[in-house]
């Protein structure tokens, strides 16, 4: 059974910082893991994901603004938000899927089979 747990969220003013984690646990050796969000409301965004080589994509609305890194383990990953707005409030989720091969750095919430719980993120101004 794969886990994931995202931790880091909270409140914060616009300008602030947060910085979002995400560990996966279960029977695969490394896990290709994006971040998305939700705004109530609204649907659900791929924010950011990151291939095999460490090269990242992001979503326009947080380009230059976050950072999506994970660990050489392949099980941990992490989002630093910088510049944060008040439109960059909703519910952050961690997902995953079992790494068999390549990961290339998907923003496609239909490639990933394991999401965590999300942590809340609001921005206010």
């Amino acid at each position: 059974q794969v886990r994931l747990v995202e931790s880091g969220g909270g409140s914060v003013q616009s300008g602030g910082s947060l910085r979002l984690s995400c560990a996966a646990s279960g029977p695969y050796s490394g896990y290709c893991m994006a971040w998305f969000r939700q705004a109530p409301g609204k649907e659900r965004e791929g924010v950011a994901g990151i291939d095999d080589d460490g090269n990242t994509n992001y979503a326009d609305s947080v380009k230059g603004r976050f950072t999506i890194s994970q660990d050489n383990a392949k099980n941990t990953l992490h989002l630093q938000m910088n510049s944060l707005k008040p439109e960059d409030t909703a519910m952050y989720y961690c997902a995953a899927e079992g790494q068999l091969g390549y990961c290339v750095g998907s923003r496609n919430e239909d490639e990933f089979s394991y999401w965590g719980p999300g942590t809340q993120v609001t921005v206010s101004s």
